[in-house]
């Protein structure tokens, strides 16, 4: 069967393949065959091919972190999933191959009338936004929470699962062009960045307090979104899209005693939670109110040209199932 592998660490682009690899065993008990449908092209895949990510496996090694699939056959034992139900792949289960065995432990049986294209996305983004809610304590419907990285697939689950708990968004981004778009994905406030972004935010909601802020791209970014919180505000940072260091002034986080903290989604301690947030986000792409605009859809014989995709901009998918 055909699966996309990695041969070495350093540039993804020269140094994944499409290869044949052997079919999987039958399952064992507990286990489930899988036909995968479609995997995201996420940035951490290509950080992981570039070595930097925290998962290293031993190479060669198919990868790709998260998927889609539908239940081929059962081992042993199994009764909690049947063949023909859709389910994703356990987080970093090396997704991008067309069969491949799991463990029927923790996996969720998939509402049958959700895109499966959203579905494929469900296991990083949707489950990283509720994990950074989750962070925010105290929170209350009407709350304000101030978001950069705003179209990202992490910024646009936090405006679904926010819209869902009744709080409001604000939320950065750097293009004009995309403000109509996350206005009808649910986001109360949507502003371009720059220079005087905290003031039009400011104008924007009036006296209302802003206790949370989001960063994704850390950098001088990160400095706007506290120079933004109220006292005793938190700040949670989950990524660094600038690739540059943290920058915060002394005087917000001294003065009004702000709390600041780091998220990442591999720690162990999320684990005994993921089972119901992926239920959370399937029940959310369910009934339409979470989805992610998927730039384009590549087949497994594409592999070069969806990572030169993802490099540029934009979410990609690969369609496993696809011939060529």
């Amino acid at each position: 069967m055909r699966a996309i592998q990695l041969n070495s660490y350093g540039d993804p682009i020269e140094n994944v393949d499409v290869v044949d690899i052997p079919e999987p065993a039958a399952p064992g008990p507990g286990e489930v065959l899988v036909g995968m449908e479609y995997a995201p092209v996420n940035p951490a895949d290509l950080l992981l091919a570039m070595g930097y990510y925290t998962v290293k496996p031993a190479l060669p090694s198919v990868i790709g972190n998260e998927g889609v699939g539908t239940v081929l056959a059962l081992g042993v034992g199994v009764t909690t999933v049947k063949a023909g139900d859709r389910v994703v792949a356990p987080l970093s289960s090396f997704t991008w191959r067309e069969r491949m065995l799991m463990p029927s432990a923790g996996l969720v049986v998939l509402p049958p009338q959700a895109d499966p294209q959203q579905l494929a996305m469900l296991a990083i983004n949707p489950v990283t936004a509720q994990l950074i809610l989750a962070q925010f304590e105290g929170l209350r419907a009407g709350d304000w929470i101030v978001q950069n990285a705003a179209n990202s697939g992490v910024g646009r689950s936090l405006i679904a699962f926010s819209g869902d708990r009744g709080l409001k968004t604000i939320n950065i981004v750097r293009r004009a062009e995309l403000i109509a778009d996350l206005e009808a994905a649910g986001g109360d406030v949507v502003v371009v960045d720059g220079p005087d972004v905290a003031e039009r935010i400011k104008a924007a909601i009036g006296s209302a307090e802003i206790k949370f802020g989001l960063d994704g791209v850390s950098g001088a970014a990160a400095a706007t979104l506290a120079s933004l919180l109220a006292n005793g505000g938190t700040l949670v940072s989950y990524g660094a899209m600038s690739n540059s260091a943290l920058s915060l002034n002394p005087a917000d986080v001294v003065f009004k005693q702000l709390k600041v903290k780091g998220l990442f989604l591999g720690d162990p301690a999320h684990v005994a939670s993921f089972l119901a947030l992926i239920k959370e986000g399937a029940r959310l792409i369910a009934a339409g109110k979470l989805n992610v605009p998927v730039a384009a859809i590549y087949p497994l014989s594409a592999i070069k040209q969806a990572i030169a995709h993802v490099q540029k901009g934009g979410k990609v998918l690969l369609d496993i199932k696809a011939a060529g």
